[in-house]
């Protein structure tokens, strides 16, 4: 028995589908201890967008921890706090006229998320929270109110309250118009819809099984909001930091959220860190109200600075992301006809796609043949039936092109059986 099957808890999950002992990463690769390479179109589930190891953030990570640079610091002011903030507001939040103030809450999308759904709640005074169907927003009790999957919904253990879910975009398959439901249970006082303080939705739903709702449906979904004086949160922590393509996944809808969570990717290099944007009147707390012990990674801080001057100065990584995006749509379009029998559909915007397979046993095989050939990357979506694709933002053209013949191979691999 290894170590890991000695000691480490039964709830660990990618290591079952990738039964390797990994110890190098190098951008789009990874390296068993034996030395084989792995291509990686996982990335971190979304927490790797510049790739492993990227060489300009790993060295203003070093440059830093060599100087003795502040490493833990809670929320106290630090010189990469400073640094954090004024490169965020300058190539992120004004270029795109957004005026956010920022939460350090802990260092997770969860905490992220529990911040804005804690806060919409002071805010106004009101309980309930209205999501969407096949919606993932974290695993702590609060995170876990707002997702859709029972499987991980059943893991808290106790009743998740106040929280209330409405069908997300083409869940009827377009049989009924946007916000039908949604709406007539808002204006309807006998409905028993409690009145809700926010609605959180993630435009691409990631874990949901890569279901991107339309511009149209985010635009709408706004303004309903506006309507009935209901906080937005935009749950950016696995699509933001330039998934999608622009830096915000909302950006292409030209909406401007009340609160946005961001995670995963904000901090550059796979360091831990989160931030909750809020608009400035909504920032109510008390001193204290919301803290953690480790809302102040400053290595996390240096990353983020680094990724932000050097790859959001200008919008040549989102317009490369586009294109790749675009690239891969477009194979998998080409994958899902050579079968029409099977029902194959591809998935996604940006970089973030997916290919749903005919059942989450199917979907898991195909992730297996891939492993097989060099290439990870998860199922997703409330069955596991959706092989989702999440490579770095700065994967190679060579590098998509060798992990979509992978894809086309172990497709046809599984299927042919």
């Amino acid at each position: 028995m290894s170590i890991f099957e000695k000691l480490e808890s039964e709830v660990r999950s990618y290591s079952r589908g990738w039964p390797v002992v990994f110890d190098r990463a190098v951008g789009t690769r990874l390296f068993g201890e034996d030395g084989t390479p792995y291509l990686d179109f996982f990335a971190g589930a979304g927490a790797l967008n510049y790739g492993h190891n990227n060489p300009v953030l790993k060295q203003a990570l070093l440059d830093y921890l060599a100087r003795d640079g502040v490493t833990h610091a809670l929320d106290m002011f630090t010189v990469a706090k400073r640094d954090l903030l004024e490169t965020l507001e300058e190539k992120i939040l004004r270029p795109r006229e957004l005026d956010y103030k920022v939460i350090f809450p802990g260092p997770g999308g969860a905490n992220a998320v529990e911040a804005a759904l804690k806060l919409a709640r002071k805010v106004t005074g009101k309980e309930s929270v209205i999501n969407f169907t096949n919606a993932f927003h974290g695993m702590t009790l609060g995170a876990l109110s707002v997702t859709g999957n029972s499987m991980k919904r059943s893991g808290a253990g106790v009743p998740l309250v106040h929280a209330t879910p409405m069908p997300y975009d083409q869940y009827f398959d377009g049989v009924y118009p946007d916000f039908l439901y949604f709406e007539r249970l808002l204006e309807d006082s006998g409905s028993g819809l409690n009145e809700p303080a926010a609605v959180i939705v993630e435009t691409v739903q990631g874990e949901g099984g890569i279901n991107a709702a339309g511009v149209d449906w985010l635009r709408g979904l706004a303004e309903l909001c506006q309507r009935h004086e209901i906080l937005l949160i935009v749950d950016d922590v696995q699509m933001g930091c330039g998934r999608t393509g622009p830096f915000f996944s909302f950006e292409d809808a030209g909406i401007k959220p009340d609160m946005v969570c961001l995670s995963k990717s904000i901090g550059g290099y796979g360091l831990p860190m989160a931030l909750t944007l809020i608009k400035p009147e909504l920032d109510v707390w008390e001193p204290g109200e919301h803290n953690g012990t480790f809302r102040g990674i400053n290595p996390a801080f240096v990353t983020a600075t680094e990724a932000l001057r050097t790859y959001w100065s200008d919008d040549e990584l989102e317009k490369s992301t586009r294109a790749k995006g675009e690239r891969i749509g477009a194979a998998l379009e080409g994958i899902a006809e050579a079968y029409p029998e099977a029902g194959l559909t591809a998935k996604g915007r940006g970089l973030a796609r997916g290919l749903e397979l005919p059942s989450g046993e199917i979907a898991s095989r195909v992730c297996a043949a891939a492993f097989e050939r060099g290439l990870l990357m998860e199922t997703s979506g409330p069955d596991g039936e959706v092989a989702k694709l999440l490579p770095p933002l700065t994967v190679s053209d060579a590098e998509i092109g060798e992990g979509l013949q992978i894809i086309d191979e172990s497709v046809k691999s599984v299927l042919a059986k």
